[in-house]
């Protein structure tokens, strides 16, 4: 089976890339690629809890990360460095991820076939 990482860099809101970095998880997964996802940078405010993005008029995408053990997508990872740069800890966070640091991230990128940055 092909493994896959998807990369979400970039923050939930005001651009386009979170939502198509999920699309692209979840359409890979269900052509039965195993996906994990990687939060780093900016991209660890997907996984902020109590986010209400319909009040700044965009589309609640960020509820559709639910539905990702539905597609097998059960590998998610956030960078550890990120997650200290916003000042976040793993209780602000709204799913159960693991936390890596920056060699078990590039050991993880190595051990896939292929990797979208979004």
């Amino acid at each position: 089976m092909k493994k896959l990482c998807v990369v979400f860099r970039h923050g939930p809101h005001g651009t386009a890339h979170g939502r198509e970095a999920l699309d692209l998880a979840m359409l890979a997964a269900s052509f039965e690629l195993e996906v994990s996802l990687l939060f780093c940078d900016e991209g660890v405010l997907h996984l902020l809890q109590g986010q209400e993005p319909e009040k700044i008029g965009c589309r609640d995408y960020i509820a559709t990360f639910k539905a990702l053990p539905f597609y097998d997508v059960e590998i998610q990872l956030v960078c550890k460095q990120s997650l200290a740069d916003y000042g976040l800890s793993k209780a602000a966070l709204e799913e159960e991820l693991q936390i890596l640091d920056a060699a078990a991230i590039t050991a993880h990128l190595k051990s896939v076939d292929e990797v979208v940055v979004y």
